[in-house]
């Protein structure tokens, strides 16, 4: 009696197949580009434009505390909408259990500047440590402005 050979292991395909892999990172990349401009926190402001904003990282954090100033007049906490006599009392409430009392305001270009100052003063009642006002970068153009004062 003869034992029967296979010989199985010749037809093994060993090529990597990269389709599946390529169909799932297409769709994780549409999905990610879909969901990133959901992403922004809080409400969209056009801020004004500075030579040489301070870096201020910490207003990117998940927790951070920023108020925004709408051209309107309109004040938000974070995405919630509140008057401006009301942000003391609010600010007071979320800084209370907080080791770092730092909030951030961002306004509009085009806000009046009363209503943000009294925004400004409102939470510097609140007892906050340091206050940072957001703005975004100007782009860099080849002409020097012209220098203030005089000779």
């Amino acid at each position: 009696m003869a034992l029967a050979k296979r010989d199985e292991g010749s037809k093994v395909n060993s090529d990597i197949n990269v389709t599946p892999m390529v169909d799932v990172m297409l769709v994780l990349l549409i999905i990610f580009m879909v969901i990133t401009p959901m992403l922004q926190k809080g409400q969209s402001v056009d801020l004004a434009k500075v030579n040489n904003p301070e870096a201020m990282p910490d207003a990117d954090k998940e927790d951070a505390l920023i108020v925004a100033v709408m051209r309107d007049g309109k004040v938000f906490f974070g995405d919630d909408r509140t008057e401006p006599d009301q942000l003391t009392q609010k600010v007071k409430d979320r800084l209370a259990n907080r080791v770092d009392k730092r909030v951030f305001v961002k306004a509009d270009a085009r806000a009046k500047f009363g209503s943000v100052v009294q925004v400004v003063d409102n939470v510097r009642a609140a007892g906050v440590d340091q206050l940072g006002l957001l703005t975004d970068q100007r782009k860099a153009t080849g002409a020097q402005p012209p220098p203030t004062g005089g000779q």
